[in-house]
Formats: structure tokens, C-alpha cells, sequence
């Protein structure tokens, strides 16, 4: 049985991260909007680059990001589809752009680092690439349209830098080119400054919130699509493609089904104007609820696929 006590240290570093932004917002009044533009426009697209470039990208290896991309693209598209008639615009974009996505990195990659050997890191965090494309084209896009035109979406996306960051490092890795030594170095400061500021965001946003943001109704198709719909399709994945997966790879794909909501629906949010406290709220909920449910999760889903 997976110990509790793996996930605890993820999950303290996080809330403290969030605590640290909901004191900025209370006593600093720290506007939060600038600080989603820079994770959106420049940390996030050369950290994106640099874990490329890192990885050494590999057909087998571009193929897993792109199942994943296809996978959440096409469940937030059926949960755009669904969520419609059941939500208003800006809280249905919303639903339907956190059902591509969880939170893979700042919380599922320290527990696979835990869970996982060397070779099935690597394997997540191929993954983790396809989930971080899906959120800022297809993902952006759904978001977007919560708002804005089709073509002003289109435009929006266009304008994302991560899209040009990924050809970037797919050309310099298929060309061989060495990356300067001074610039990697340079790149390691991103990585971490991406989770921190991805996690202050929340609480920046919570320091905002009032007892009427409450939406139980938005807030429970959230926690069902996270806690539900995604373990209950990964736990299929597993079993159902059990005699081609190896059991690291079979464990990746359990992991990334049980993480909680995605910090950068906030971040996306923030910045297209979306009902940001509303995620805010639901990422807090759904985070909280993770070192409770995930060893039950994939404690059980891990027998049920043969992993023991």
C-alpha cells in the first residue's frame, strides 16, 4: 500500500506556496493579473523548452506527449460539449479546460519521483509535456471562448509563445545543436519559479474570494471530473492496455489519473478574465482532498490493473 506520508511533504510545500500568496494579496495588495501574463507569456514556455531539451526527446518518447494531448483535448472538448447547457459560459470554459488537465507537475512530480524509478520519471515526464501543450492551445482555446470570438480566440492562441518554445526544442534537438552550458544554467531558475508563482496565484486569488464565489454546483462537476472521471478513464487505459505496458508505464498512467486540479486553471483564468475565484476555490479543494484519496486510489486501482 502506497504510505501517506510520501505525499505529505508535496503537499505541505504547496500550501505554504499558497499561504505565502494570500498574505501577498491581503497585506501586500500584490495584483495577481501581471503575475499569470509573465507565467503565461515567458516562465512557463522556457521551462516547457528546457524540459525538452533535457529529455532528449525521442520518437517513442514524442509519441506518449502526443497521446496525452489527443486524450485531454478530447475530454475537455466532451466536457465543453456537456457542460453548455448545464453552466454559464464563463464557468462551463472553465470546467471543460480543467478536465484536460491536473496537476502533473507541481503535485504529481515529486510523488512520481517517490513511486517511480528512473526510466518511469522520464516516462511522466513525457506525459506531463503533452498535458502542458493541451493547456495552452486546445485548452487556451476552450478557455478563451468562454469570452471571445472564434477568431479572437484563434488570435489569443496564436500569440502564445509556448507553441513556438516546443517547435523551438523539437528543431534544436532534431538538428543536434548543444545548448550553451551558460544558457541551461540560466534555465534552472525557471522550473522553480514556475511552481512557486503557479501555486501563490491560488492564494493570491483566494485573498480576493468572498463566501458568494461559492459555487457548489460549479465546484462539484470540478471535484467529479478530477476525482471520478479521470481515475475511472485511467484505471481503463491500464487495464485495458495491460499487455502493452510495461508496469512503470502503467503506473504513470494511474498517477497522472488521481493528481487534484491543475494550478494553471487559475492561471488561465487570471488571465482571460474567467471567473479566476471560482477556480481558485475548486483547485484548493480538490488539493486539500490529495494525500486522503490518492493512496486509496492507487492503492486500489494499482490491484485492479495487476500491479499488485
Amino acid at each position: 500500500m502506497i504510505d501517506p506520508a510520501t505525499l505529505m511533504g508535496p503537499l505541505w510545500t504547496l500550501l505554504v506556496f499558497v499561504a505565502l500568496g494570500w498574505l501577498a494579496a491581503r497585506r501586500l495588495a500584490v495584483d495577481p493579473r501581471p503575475i499569470a501574463t509573465l507565467l503565461i507569456y515567458l516562465i512557463a514556455p522556457l521551462t516547457f523548452f528546457r524540459g525538452l531539451i533535457l529529455g532528449g526527446p525521442t520518437p517513442d518518447y514524442l509519441l506518449l506527449t502526443t497521446a496525452l494531448f489527443a486524450t485531454a483535448s478530447l475530454l475537455a472538448l466532451l466536457v465543453n460539449r456537456l457542460a453548455r447547457g448545464l453552466l454559464p459560459s464563463m464557468e462551463s470554459a472553465l470546467l471543460a479546460f480543467s478536465a484536460g488537465t491536473g496537476n502533473t507537475g507541481y503535485f504529481g512530480l515529486p510523488v512520481a519521483m517517490v513511486l517511480l524509478p528512473p526510466e518511469g520519471v522520464t516516462l511522466y515526464l513525457f506525459c506531463i509535456l503533452g498535458v502542458t501543450l493541451y493547456e495552452f492551445t486546445v485548452g487556451f482555446y476552450l478557455s478563451a471562448r468562454g469570452q471571445f470570438s472564434v477568431r479572437d480566440s484563434l488570435v489569443k492562441i496564436l500569440r502564445l509563445p509556448l507553441i513556438y518554445a516546443f517547435l523551438a526544442a523539437l528543431l534544436v534537438s532534431g538538428l543536434g545543436v548543444d545548448m550553451p552550458a551558460p544558457v541551461m544554467e540560466g534555465l534552472e531558475a525557471f522550473p522553480a519559479t514556475y511552481t512557486l508563482l503557479g501555486m501563490m496565484i491560488i492564494g493570491m486569488t483566494l485573498g480576493r474570494v468572498s463566501l458568494r464565489e461559492f459555487d457548489a454546483r460549479f465546484i462539484a462537476a470540478c471535484v467529479a471530473v478530477r476525482f471520478i472521471l479521470w481515475p475511472l478513464l485511467s484505471l481503463a487505459v491500464a487495464v485495458g492496455l495491460q499487455p502493452l505496458l510495461s508496469a512503470d508505464m502503467a503506473m504513470v498512467i494511474l498517477l497522472l489519473g488521481v493528481v487534484p486540479m491543475a494550478a494553471n486553471v487559475v492561471v488561465v483564468a487570471m488571465e482571460l478574465g474567467i471567473r479566476p475565484e471560482k477556480g481558485a476555490l475548486a483547485v484548493l479543494i480538490t488539493t486539500l482532498a490529495a494525500p486522503l484519496l490518492i493512496p486509496l486510489y492507487l492503492t486500489g486501482m494499482a490491484h485492479l490493473a495487476g500491479l499488485g
